[in-house]
C-alpha cells in the first residue's frame, strides 16, 4: 500500500520547527538540499528561483535584527536556526508574467512553492528540521542584504537540527471533505 512508503513516511513526519540547537549543519547537507530544490519543475522550466544562504553567525544575528524587528518580533525564533535560506524569484521571467496576466496566477509563487517543499522534504531525509516563514521585514530584507529590485523575496526558511521535534497533534481534514470525484460538491 502506497501509504507505508519511505517518501509518505518522510511526508508524514515533516514538523515546522521553531527550537534549534545550536550545532552547525554541514555545507555538505545544505548543498544537498538546495541541489533538491533546484531539481523542482517550474513553469516552462523557468526556473527563476534563487537561494541566498546565511549561515554565518555575525551575519545572520545582523540579519535577524533587522528582519524580525517591531511586527515581525514573533518570528525572531528563525534566529536560533544555524542556517536561514532565502528564496527570491527572479521578476523578468516572461513565462511568469504572461500567465499572470492570462491566468491571474502568480506561476512563479507556485514554483517557488515546489522548490521550497524540495527543500524542506530533504532536509527531513537528513535529519534537518525546517521552518517556512512569511513574516519578516521584506524592505529591510532587501536593504540589508542589498538585494536587487528584479529579485522578488518571496519567503525565508529556517534549516539546523531541532532541538525537540513535538508530535503531529494538529488534526487535518478528512479526504472527503477536501476532495471530490468527478463533480464539485463544496
Amino acid at each position: 500500500m502506497p501509504e507505508t512508503s519511505a517518501l509518505y513516511r518522510l511526508i508524514e513526519s515533516r514538523r515546522s520547527i521553531r527550537k534549534y540547537l545550536p550545532q552547525p549543519v554541514e555545507r555538505e547537507k545544505v548543498e544537498a538540499c538546495l541541489e533538491a530544490a533546484r531539481l523542482a519543475p517550474s513553469a516552462h522550466n523557468a526556473q527563476g528561483w534563487r537561494f541566498l544562504v546565511i549561515d554565518d553567525p555575525e551575519l545572520k544575528t545582523r540579519f535577524a535584527e533587522k528582519a524580525f524587528s517591531g511586527v515581525y518580533k514573533h518570528t525572531r525564533f528563525a534566529a536560533e536556526a544555524p542556517v536561514l535560506i532565502l528564496i527570491l524569484a527572479e521578476r523578468e521571467r516572461v513565462t511568469r508574467r504572461a500567465g499572470q496576466i492570462l491566468q491571474g496566477i502568480p506561476f512563479y509563487a507556485l514554483d517557488v512553492g515546489i522548490c521550497g517543499e524540495h527543500l524542506v522534504l530533504r532536509a527531513e531525509e537528513l535529519g534537518l528540521a525546517t521552518c517556512w516563514i512569511g513574516w519578516f521585514d521584506v524592505r529591510k530584507t532587501r536593504r540589508f542584504l542589498k538585494i536587487p529590485r528584479r529579485f522578488k523575496i518571496i519567503t525565508l526558511i529556517s534549516l539546523g537540527y531541532a532541538a525537540r521535534r513535538p508530535p503531529h497533534d494538529r488534526a487535518r481534514k478528512p479526504l472527503s471533505e477536501i476532495a471530490w470525484w468527478n463533480r464539485f460538491e463544496g
